[in-house]
């Protein structure tokens, strides 16, 4: 666990920071030959990145792993050494440029493989969007109608059932108590009846 931490550390600080701030440097006093020296350090670099991933996963069991990597970012970049010019010269120009062409024909291909599968993956995207929005938006509009309707016929089905209450309920009767004409006819008629007894019994 140390030695990892002490690897990082020194890969982050000797193997990155440092080299970044050099190669500003060259950038800004335009030495061309201190230009050169740091672009060769950073394809070096950027293999060892890329190496460094796979032998993390596999390679990390072995005795002095980590210190054999402190070890080489010290190498490359020691003035001593001079270990990112040494691989460089020796190994990655000479095969970079024997193979140059073909990394340049299988970029081209691949990125426009890239583009035609990103044009087919997006239209793909799109279609498939547009299909799940109508199909939602049918959905929802279903569902509200049958809402609406659902509330119509509860309403048809209410005024159906209150039609019958009200015509089954009685009219109120009107008695002949309750009508002043009548009651003044009725009184009429027991006046004339009680006089006309009144006079047969003279």
């Amino acid at each position: 666990m140390v030695s990892w931490i002490i690897s990082r550390l020194v890969v982050l600080i000797f193997g990155t920071l440092y080299p970044a701030y050099s190669s500003y440097k060259a950038v800004r006093s335009k030495d061309v030959k201190e230009y050169v020296k740091w672009m060769m350090y950073w394809i070096i670099f950027a293999l060892f990145t890329t190496a460094e991933t796979i032998t993390d996963i596999f390679l990390c069991w072995l005795p002095f792993y980590y210190e054999l990597k402190i070890a080489f970012v010290v190498w490359l970049l020691s003035p001593y050494t001079k270990g990112s010019s040494v691989l460089y010269r020796k190994f990655v120009h000479p095969t970079l440029s024997s193979k140059e062409k073909d990394i340049d024909d299988y970029l081209c291909q691949a990125k426009d493989k890239s583009y035609d599968a990103l044009l087919h993956f997006g239209r793909k995207g799109l279609n498939v969007a547009a299909t799940a929005a109508v199909t939602a938006a049918a959905k929802g509009q279903g569902a509200l109608s049958e809402r609406l309707r659902s509330f119509s016929m509860q309403d048809l089905s209410s005024i159906q059932q209150d039609a019958p209450l009200k015509s089954a309920s009685p009219a109120p009767s009107r008695t002949t108590a309750g009508h002043p004409r009548a009651r003044a006819t009725t009184r009429s008629n027991s006046e004339s009846a009680s006089s006309k007894g009144e006079s047969s019994s003279q």
